[in-house]
């Protein structure tokens, strides 16, 4: 019952620190890692003892597929390069500088378990990312880098931490197989994720209720991840790819569900986030607690690994933006304001928390494994530092390098995306040849209204009717027109939402505009 009234009190804190952190203008995660890690000082205070092989199954799944539907095909095929440098090569790259680092400094610890700690500490959190710089005005661009890179950053880490475990509980040395490894392991995530993704769209053509329908997408991820793992796949891909297709299949005629979902995920997506990073902040204190006075002689190779790591950041996009110019690019990092911004920006969080706790006690041999307490702690270091001081300096950062985004270019492309909606649907109204793209029913219906009015009202006979039963007449042919033209805007913007260059949040913003005119109007 203790761990049950800790848990709930996690979740009404969550939403004192989304109310706080509106005041402060600051992130809610930030304050809930720091109000967890402040109430275990209250003697008493209950402790949540989570499997760390739990963690990652029950907190990345949701977090994941909400952020991931703020994404869409068309911006992986145009950032590929920018995501094989981040999602893949940073990781690898942050990794080996960590590990090397950690075999000097580190007595004893040996390749694998250095490889191990690079791993936990090299992946940024895309949930503590998107949670800070959505609340700084960034500018979208910098923002959907960012986005592209945790979505596929943590499991690129989680099979090298793999390899390297299994490497030193082994007794064999760390080799590159792990390459292989991961291009199997993620090829597979995607059919997985792809699978998921169709059989979704299929359920959901099968519910009629738009609640149910809804609920279904929360138990998706869940799905999607087990499968995956299960097969030796990446859970964190197939959770990704399965929110993308779902994304990709939606149609024009979904508009109450759309509405449904999204409020019922943005209900999620606090709750979750602020559970997941109170316990992080109970875990850190936890971990602290456990290495008594000892951990005073690790914080100078904890603060030596974690200024390495901001460090490390700031080269690859200082390279990056070199490179963009090289090219005559156009992607971001583009200049040193955006290479500071999205180096200070590599939040870590629950993937490195979920690997330190992972870390095995002993070796088969039955000897404690090599730096096991040095490892915790550098990683625990990593992600304080990395979260909590960039996650209150921001804004600051921001205000200083004014790189504040006034929205200037959100709305015009907002509003050209309005315009193509509305040039869609008065397309729509001169030719009825769209219906045939609208459900059965619908066209039926619409079809029927336009008949029956066009004989009555061309009907001598009928000019003496009521000036009510006339507005009634009229009232059913402005809803058939608003139809048609409601659905033919919708289904533009869809299409325009798998389009390269379309930024997925406009045309989002766009598409509930629309939904929601659909679902005020009268039956």
């Amino acid at each position: 019952m203790e761990q049950l009234v800790l848990v709930i009190g996690l979740l009404f804190a969550t939403v004192l620190a989304v109310g706080l952190g509106d005041k402060l203008r600051l992130p809610y995660p930030v304050l809930m890692l720091i109000m967890a890690g402040a109430l275990t000082f209250i003697p008493g205070f209950p402790d949540l003892r989570i499997d760390p092989e739990l963690i990652l199954p029950i907190f990345l799944p949701p977090l994941l597929f909400a952020t991931a539907q703020k994404s869409s095909w068309s911006v992986f095929r145009i950032r590929w390069r920018t995501i094989i440098m981040l999602a893949v090569a940073l990781v690898v790259a942050s990794t080996a500088v960590v590990a090397g680092a950690a075999w000097l400094m580190i007595p004893g610890i040996g390749i694998p378990a250095a490889i191990a700690l690079g791993a936990m500490a090299a992946p940024p959190d895309p949930v503590a990312v998107e949670s800070v710089a959505s609340r700084v005005h960034m500018p979208r661009r910098l923002i959907t880098v960012l986005q592209s890179e945790g979505l596929f950053n943590d499991a690129a880490a989680i099979v090298i931490f793999q390899a390297a475990v299994a490497s030193a509980m082994d007794g064999e040395p760390f080799g590159l197989g792990v390459v292989g490894k991961f291009v199997l392991s993620a090829i597979i995530a995607v059919a997985v994720g792809m699978l998921m993704g169709v059989v979704t769209s299929l359920i959901t053509k099968l519910i009629a209720s738009s609640v149910a329908r809804s609920a279904v997408t929360l138990v998706v991820p869940f799905a999607a991840y087990i499968l995956a793992e299960e097969v030796h796949a990446s859970g964190v891909i197939a959770v990704v790819v399965t929110a993308l297709e779902i994304k990709r299949h939606a149609r024009a005629e979904d508009a109450t569900e759309r509405i449904t979902r999204a409020a019922f995920w943005d209900v999620v997506e606090l709750l979750v986030t602020g559970l997941a990073f109170g316990l992080v902040g109970l875990e850190v204190r936890e971990v602290i607690r456990e290495e008594g006075s000892a951990i005073w002689g690790m914080l100078p190779m904890a603060i030596a690994i974690s200024v390495l790591v901001i460090v490390m950041r700031f080269l690859w996009f200082a390279m990056m933006a070199f490179l963009s110019r090289k090219q005559d690019g156009d992607l971001p990092p583009t200049s040193l304001k955006d290479v500071i911004i999205l180096s200070w920006c590599g939040m870590r969080g629950l993937a490195t928390l979920a690997l330190a706790l992972a870390l095995p006690t002993v070796l088969p041999t039955g000897e404690m494994f090599p730096g096991r307490h040095e490892i915790i702690v550098a990683a625990c270091a990593v992600l304080l530092t990395t979260l909590v001081l960039p996650g209150l300096t921001l804004p600051w950062l921001m205000r200083f390098l004014k790189a504040t985004d006034d929205g200037v270019e959100e709305r015009q492309a907002a509003k050209l995306m309005a315009l193509r909606a509305q040039d869609a649907a008065v397309a729509a109204l001169r030719d009825n040849e769209v219906m045939k793209n609208l459900p059965a029913d619908k066209v039926a219906l619409v079809k029927a209204r336009m008949q029956r009015l066009q004989v009555e009202l061309l009907d001598s006979s009928l000019q003496n009717e009521s000036q009510a039963e006339r507005r009634r007449r009229g009232r059913e042919l402005a809803i058939a027109v608003q139809t048609i033209a409601l659905d033919a805007a919708r289904t533009e913007v869809l299409a325009a939402r798998n389009e390269p260059g379309t930024d997925p949040e406009i045309a989002d913003r766009v598409l509930r505009q629309l939904d929601l005119r659909t679902m005020i109007m009268p039956d």
